[in-house]
Formats: structure tokens, C-alpha cells, sequence
């Protein structure tokens, strides 16, 4: 690693070593990411009562040993003399430790096991190891990373249902019902609805505590009505909040003048609502079709609008004194959305305005999803079957399995009491590649957490660096916990700018590629 003369973060570094506060840090390729991680865990180490109170979670075994190696080459190789100011620092650190082995007659190097650095699937398992019961997972079962057989298997038996009960059974049977009807909804392909069931198995996390809670509640529609309404609200904020200050007068009179030449015709075109909107659209539920008219205005199915004909709101005039006040309009219009044309993500977001979903279910579309939830919670059971079986489950299960050893933030667990006691720091590397369950999951295990108790959440990547799609990976969590912190944890924001690995070169070519694939705004 370089000397301090050519770490400009220098600062932010050394900052975020501060035992009694908690950080998320962005940390590029090449930033040395790994050394600071380990740098914070030796400066906690030397602090605690016991080296089991730090946790350090990551999502490979590979990044797990990689940690390990690393904490303990700095014990190992503490009195060495070190030319970088980061070995020196590293040294120090692990001098402190020592130090603090010895008073505590901890051995570490002797018990390198007394480090809890794990994979987040290893301490998922330990959690439902310690609560089988209420977790109501198999302690025995072996993980495994692909279980789409037994998806398979279950989608199969559910499907089955339909051709395996007679008559008088079929009309009993509230689940072969379902089954039926949604074969009847696919026109009964039974490849595609099986095919879709694995699909939705594999993401079961994402939704069952929807389904459940609503079935719980009486209010199943009413939840999943209320998220369509969401998605809609959600997409008028980003637009309303990403459009440019500066062209919102002119777009106002160009929408307007559009819809008074629509208004006295037979158009249905969207646009026409807008005869006056003298100010921007807001996010409510009112201004969907206000936004409509102005994605209609700005946007075609392939991209910002090149043309503006009679459709649009530009006739194109009987006389010459029409004509020319329409090219002007025009005119005007054109040189708005060029101004526009730039910012993807704004045109991305109109787009989607276009296409969002109606903010509530007809009688018949109800039917078929209130039919397919039960069918799902069926499903499940099925797998559960199939799990034990087998005797293998998903990392879905046992995550699953463990937030339920935790219990709710207002009605922990024994385990989790127990936890939130013995836990004071936890780190967590690779956090970009965190999944709405994990995340929930580190929610929970600081829940009981407060400002100013000395414990402390240290999380850290790069949303540039995230690869785990597969396992339900949200990159957007990483800019929420930076925006809205993690439950009742504030968290500092620090994003490290030294590249140790790589020439300018690379870094301001990689900066410049991503600039244009990444969005302008988070």
C-alpha cells in the first residue's frame, strides 16, 4: 500500500477506526477494503471482554479465510517493522491486541476459532442450530446452494393435484381447485404453470410474509392493492423529483397548449387531461394521469419523442399566421426535449409511468390471484415435504428459519435476548450484494441496539461490485442503508477515493464507463 502522500482519504480512513461509532463505507476496487476491515476488527478486538462479542460477516468462504489470514498475519507479525503507513498502523493495532490477549488469557493465535468471522449462510445455520425447534428447521439438513430439483418436485406434486383426486375428491379439495384454476389461467399448460411455480419458490422469501400476514389479517387484497399503489406512487416521485427545476414552466405551457387543441376533438390521448396544469404534477394517486399526458408529450415506445404531429396536440394549422404559430410551438417543443434527451434515467421513469399497473384488481383478476396465493401457501408446505425427504434444504430455508429463531424487533426471542446481550460490534463485508432477507436479517440482530451503548454496525462494498443477482441480491439496499440507516442504527457514510491496485488510467476509465451505465441519480 501506498504512503500517506498519495492517500487523499486519508482522513475517512483513519476515521473510520472510531470504535464507538458505526460507518457504512463504499469502497471501490482496489481500495483496500479488506485492510480496513480488518484494521477496525483489531481496534475492536482490543477493546471487548471477549473476542466472541465481534461478529464479522461476509458471503463466501473464500472471503472468510481471506479475513482470517489476514487478522492473523497482523498478530503473527506484529513486531515486524513495516515501510507503509498502513503497516504501521495495522502493527500498532495488533500490538494493542495482544496486549489485550494476554491480560485476558484469551490465546487466540493458539484458538484462531474464538474469531467469529463467517459466512452470513454459517451463521444463519448457527442461529437455527441453537432453536431448531422454533425455527422449525432441521438442524440436520444439509444446504445447498442449487435446489431447483426440488422446486421441481414440489411444483410437480402441487400440480398433480388435479389429475390425482377423483371426482368427489377434486371438489372437496380447496387446493385442487386452485390448481385447476390455475391451469384454466395458463389454458392448461402444465409446463409453463409448474415452471412458474419453481420460479416463485426460489424467491418465496420475497413474498410470504405478504401472503401470510394478510391471510393472518383478513386483509390479503387489501395488502396487495395497497403495494400496487405504491408502485405507482413510487414511480411519480422519482420522475417528479429527477425532472430539471429550470424547464418546468416551459413543459407546463407546452403540455397545456397540446391538450386545448385536443379537448374539443375525439382524441383519448392522455395528453388532453392536462388543460390546466398551471403547476407540476405531484406523487399522489390524482396526478397519475397528469404524468401520463406528460410521458405521452415527451416519450414514444422507443425512446423521447422525435415528431409531434395532430395526435400530439400540433395540428398543423389552416392559415399561415396557424401554420406558423404551430412551428413555433414546435419549435419550442422540439428544443425542450432535446434538452431532455440526454438523461436516460429520466426518460426510463416516463416510460415507466406508461406502463404502471391500475391501483386496484377487477372481481376476475382477484379470483384468479386470491386462487393462486392459496395455491402458493399449498406449495410451500409441499416443499417443506420435499425438504425433509430429502433431507436438504435452500439458504432460503435456513434464512428463513433464522429470522424466525429471532422473532419480531417488539417480541425477540430467547436467542435473540440472548444475542443482542453476548453481539456488541458486527461488521459485515460485501454488503452491496445484501438481500432484502439478509438485510432484514442484520436489522434483527441489532434491534435492541441504541445510540450511545457502545455497540456498533460497521458495513461496507461497492454497489459498483455487485454480482450476486442470482441469490436475490438488491443493490439498492446499500443506498438505502446509506439514506435511512439500518433500524435504529445511524450510520456514518464514508466512501474511500484511493486506488492502491490499479493506474489512474484504468480508474478514470472505469469511472467513466460505469458513469454511463450506472444511473445519474440513486
Amino acid at each position: 500500500m501506498n504512503d500517506t502522500a498519495h492517500i487523499s482519504d486519508l482522513a475517512e480512513r483513519k476515521r473510520a477506526l472510531d470504535p464507538t461509532c458505526s460507518f457504512i463505507v463504499q469502497a471501490p476496487a482496489g481500495s483496500g477494503k479488506t485492510g480496513l476491515l480488518i484494521q477496525r476488527y483489531l481496534k475492536l478486538l482490543a477493546r471487548v471482554e471477549e473476542p466472541e462479542e465481534i461478529v464479522v460477516i461476509t458471503f463466501t468462504k473464500k472471503a472468510v479465510a481471506e479475513i482470517q489470514k489476514g487478522v492473523l498475519a497482523a498478530l503473527t507479525q506484529s513486531s515486524e517493522v513495516s515501510e507503509t503507513e498502513h503497516g504501521k498502523l495495522t502493527c500498532k493495532l495488533a500490538s494493542a491486541v495482544l496486549q489485550r490477549d494476554d491480560q485476558s488469557g484469551w490465546q487466540i493465535i493458539k484458538n484462531p476459532t474464538r474469531l467469529r468471522i463467517q459466512t452470513i449462510d454459517s451463521l444463519c445455520a448457527s442461529l437455527v442450530r441453537q432453536m431448531p425447534i422454533l425455527s422449525k428447521s432441521s438442524s440436520q439438513m444439509e444446504s445447498t446452494a442449487d435446489a431447483s430439483d426440488l422446486y421441481r418436485e414440489a411444483a410437480r406434486v402441487t400440480i398433480g393435484l388435479v389429475t390425482r383426486n377423483n371426482f368427489a375428491e377434486h371438489k372437496d379439495n380447496v387446493a385442487a381447485q386452485d390448481a385447476e384454476q390455475l391451469l384454466e389461467h395458463l389454458d392448461n399448460d402444465v409446463s409453463r404453470a409448474e415452471k412458474l411455480l419453481v420460479k416463485i419458490l426460489e424467491k418465496r422469501d420475497q413474498w410470504l410474509p405478504l401472503i401470510y400476514e394478510g391471510k393472518n389479517k383478513g386483509k390479503g387484497r387489501e395488502k396487495l392493492e395497497m403495494g400496487l399503489r405504491n408502485v405507482r406512487c413510487e414511480a411519480l416521485k422519482r420522475v417528479s423529483s429527477i425532472y430539471p427545476e429550470s424547464m418546468r414552466d416551459e413543459l407546463l405551457e407546452l403540455v397545456r397548449y397540446a391538450a386545448n387543441n385536443l379537448k374539443d376533438g375525439d382524441s383519448n390521448s392522455p395528453i388532453s387531461i392536462c388543460e390546466e396544469l398551471f403547476t407540476m404534477p405531484g406523487c399522489e394517486e390524482h396526478h397519475v394521469d397528469c404524468w401520463k399526458g406528460i410521458a405521452q408529450l415527451l416519450t414514444t415506445k422507443e425512446g423521447w419523442r422525435k415528431r409531434l404531429t395532430k395526435k400530439e396536440g400540433f395540428p398543423s394549422g389552416n392559415t399561415s399566421a396557424e401554420k406558423e404559430k404551430v412551428k413555433q410551438w414546435k419549435k419550442c417543443a422540439v428544443t425542450l426535449i432535446d434538452k431532455l434527451r440526454e438523461d436516460e434515467t429520466l426518460r426510463q421513469g416516463l416510460h415507466k409511468i406508461k406502463e404502471l399497473p391500475p391501483p386496484t384488481y377487477t372481481e376476475d383478476q382477484w379470483k384468479v390471484l386470491d386462487s393462486i396465493i392459496r395455491l402458493l401457501r399449498y406449495t410451500v408446505g409441499q416443499l417443506k415435504l420435499v425438504f425433509r425427504e430429502q433431507g436438504r434444504v435452500d439458504y432460503t430455508e435456513v434464512m428463513l428459519g433464522a429470522l424466525q429463531a429471532l422473532g419480531e424487533s417488539d417480541a425477540p426471542t430467547d436467542l435473540a435476548l440472548a444475542l443482542d446481550y453476548r453481539m456488541q460490534h458486527l461488521l459485515m463485508d460485501e454488503f452491496q450484494d445484501t438481500s432484502k432477507s439478509q438485510y432484514d436479517l442484520i436489522t434483527k440482530l441489532t434491534a435492541g441496539w441504541e445510540f450511545g451503548d457502545g455497540r456498533t454496525l460497521f458495513v461496507v462494498g461497492d454497489p459498483m461490485q455487485s454480482i450476486y443477482r442470482f441469490r436475490e441480491a438488491e443493490v439498492g439496499l446499500f443506498s438505502r442503508a446509506r439514506t435511512e440507516n439500518i433500524g435504529n442504527i445511524e450510520l456514518e457514510s464514508i466512501v474511500l477515493r484511493t486506488n492502491f491496485r490499479s493506474h489512474s488510467g484504468i480508474v478514470d476509465w472505469v469511472n467513466n464507463t460505469f458513469s454511463q451505465i450506472m444511473p445519474i441519480r440513486e
